[in-house]
């Protein structure tokens, strides 16, 4: 089997607040394997995010255990001159909201050229910029010459998008995490920019790592998803058999929630309630309150990971026929 390029094992993320511990993330295990999309998806609040600014050491204040490999090296915990070496060029982030993302007052060539130098103090400037250039060019950004000169208020919300995936993929990394890449867009801009990720994807060879709570992204743009709910992992699987048959009551709620084209008397469901605190976790399965399905015993223990048909879930209420060891 293909070791994982990115590899997290019981990553915890806990942050103090005048409340109490907000415990945001609570071991989660994920895997990212060369050349492979995967989805983190879930609510506002479930943990995606914040896993993965873990994993690059950009939480600060936070209390971080547990372990992130990048090809057999430790992240948590890695100095930060190690960390620096990593961010960037093996490991790079678009950020949500590219509407403040961007510094106002640089130009994007300018800003484009601080982070190849950033790994490439050395770079001359007509280097520097030809590159910027190409890079506007690969994002499919139009009149690349011009628009290197361009500040940021002068880009549209996509061409911004575009600009920092751009700069994500300045330093040739090997793993990209896309944070919510398509809020804030309309539909057709959402479109273009997932296009814009699957071909950078194919090209590249890269590992992609898509944070969304938007379903509707997911299916043909990923080979993996990982479904997050209070800080936990719900269920993990291939996407496909995922999307055809979910174990976890959380995943069938949130792909029910998906709007149908193909139906005219589907109805737009919704889950009903709000997810739990990290500061104040009910106790047992965290879901409880929300699922359809719960029984008493829900409520006596968390649920643990277990196969089920395709994919791993974490629900007790998953029929004991249904279940198939891991081998």
């Amino acid at each position: 089997m293909t070791e994982p390029v990115l590899q997290l094992r019981d990553l915890r993320v806990t942050f103090d607040t005048p409340a109490g511990p907000a415990r945001a993330v609570r071991g989660v295990d994920l895997d990212v394997l060369a050349g492979e999309a995967v989805a983190v998806v879930g609510e506002s609040g479930s943990g995606k995010s914040v896993t993965m600014l873990a994993t690059l050491g950009l939480l600060h204040g936070a209390h971080v255990s547990g372990s992130a490999m990048y090809r057999g090296t430790e992240l948590i915990g890695a100095p930060p001159a190690l960390l620096r070496t990593v961010r960037g060029a093996k490991i790079s982030m678009v950020f949500q909201d590219p509407m403040t993302s961007l510094n106002p007052v640089l130009t994007i060539g300018r800003q484009l050229e601080m982070v190849m130098r950033a790994h490439e103090p050395r770079l001359g400037k007509r280097v520097a910029r030809t590159r910027a250039v190409s890079l506007l060019d690969q994002v499919a950004i139009a009149q690349a010459d011009r628009r290197v000169d361009a500040y940021p208020h002068e880009l549209s919300g996509g061409m911004r998008q575009r600009v920092m995936i751009a700069m994500a993929i300045a330093n040739g990394p090997e793993v990209l995490i896309a944070d919510e890449p398509t809020t804030a867009l309309d539909v057709t801009v959402q479109a273009q920019i997932m296009d814009l990720l699957a071909t950078l994807q194919r090209d590249r060879a890269l590992a992609l790592v898509l944070i969304t709570h938007d379903l509707g992204v997911v299916a043909g743009a990923t080979d993996h998803i990982t479904v997050m709910y209070a800080g936990r992992v719900a269920e993990s699987g291939p996407v496909r058999p995922v999307f055809a048959e979910p174990g976890h009551p959380y995943t069938r709620g949130l792909l029910a929630c998906l709007p149908r084209l193909d139906r005219r008397d589907a109805v737009q469901a919704a889950i009903p309630g709000i997810p739990p605190s990290p500061v104040d976790l009910p106790p047992g399965c965290p879901f409880e309150p929300r699922c359809p399905l719960a029984v008493p015993s829900c409520t006596e223990h968390e649920p643990v990971l277990v196969q089920h048909r395709a994919s791993a879930v974490a629900c007790s209420v998953v029929a004991p026929s249904d279940v198939v060891a891991s081998s």
